[in-house]
């Protein structure tokens, strides 16, 4: 049961992250990337406030602990967003799909140097491999019809800050008693507080913004960050960083998925055959982890820790 929640939860985050970088395209339309960090973080942030109201639960307190989600907010959120919106300019959609897929195998290198994952077996890196060949093959950068330079640095940039904040979080914050929903939100404020003072250089508010793209922010920051960030929380909380990570590699099956059923776009063998390696590679590297076991990082649920008295998990002061 619990590995089919875990799937559960992977397919779930892997809907929803999938349309970030459609959402993405359309807000910078109408928005400069400045804009578009500040203005997901934001309206994730109050999305997530409005839960935790609304659920009863409080945001964490102590200056140790936001210090922490500060720290968890910069490499998770404020740089990889921001890093994301410039990178879009000027990188071809397939050439950032694949360059963001790395996530996976940064969390697997950093997690081995600084020792959280232990010697990774053969097979799952061969997993982990895998899945990144998958997308390699649906996207075929090698049709891009621009190189990225910078552009192609700053996902880079992204996905490694990705693998950054996912152990940090994995390893500082999730698990520690206090409700997923409650760290996920405080988070997302701490990026809002982050990222506004760089609204200086971001240029004028525009004034002649379609409801079309009006849509597409509201969407990508309600839907894409608020919803999708806490389902990551609880997903690195039940099952590590690295195992996290590879939710990465199912975004292009979906994006691809999507795009024939909703638009009609076309489907050859050569992203089929993409699609199974995918699919492949994440099942290995999932049927291969062991089930976490009855430790601090295994509360996924915004249930109260078993066994912890309310006020504990709120850690008050």
């Amino acid at each position: 049961m619990d590995r089919i929640r875990g799937w559960a939860r992977i397919g779930v985050l892997a809907l929803l992250w999938g349309s970030t970088f459609l959402w993405i395209e359309v807000a910078l339309e109408a928005l400069t990337p400045v804009q578009v960090t500040f203005a997901r973080c934001l309206l994730g942030s109050v999305t997530l406030l409005a839960v935790c109201l609304l659920s009863g639960r409080r945001l964490p307190r102590g200056p140790s602990v936001w210090g922490r989600v500060f720290v968890a907010a910069f490499f998770c959120n404020a740089l990889p967003f921001a890093l994301f919106s410039f990178g879009q300019q000027s990188i071809d959609s397939g050439v950032a799909g694949v360059l963001n897929a790395t996530t996976p195998l940064w969390s697997l290198l950093i997690g081995v140097v600084v020792g959280s994952e232990g010697a990774p077996r053969p097979s799952r890196v061969t997993g982990l491999l895998l899945g990144f060949a998958g997308v390699v093959l649906i996207f075929a950068p090698w049709h891009a019809t621009e190189s990225g330079g910078w552009g192609a640095l700053a996902i880079v940039g992204a996905a490694a800050g990705y693998a950054v904040g996912f152990l940090f979080m994995s390893r500082h914050l999730a698990g520690r008693g206090i409700p997923t929903i409650s760290l996920s939100a405080a988070q997302l404020v701490a990026a809002t507080v982050l990222t506004a003072p760089t609204l200086a250089a971001g240029g004028p508010t525009p004034i002649d913004i379609t409801p079309g793209q009006v849509i597409a922010v509201v969407v990508l920051g309600v839907v894409a960050t608020g919803v999708t960030f806490h389902l990551t929380y609880r997903n690195i909380a039940a099952e590590g960083a690295t195992n996290t990570a590879t939710v990465g590699y199912l975004l292009p099956v979906v994006s691809v998925a999507l795009g024939v059923v909703v638009l009609h776009e076309d489907f050859s063998l050569r992203i089929a055959l993409g699609m199974v390696i995918v699919l492949a590679g994440v099942g290995l590297t999932r049927r291969l982890t062991p089930a976490p076991g009855p430790d601090r990082s295994t509360p996924a649920a915004d249930d109260p820790t078993p066994g912890l008295p309310r006020r504990e998990q709120d850690v008050r002061p």
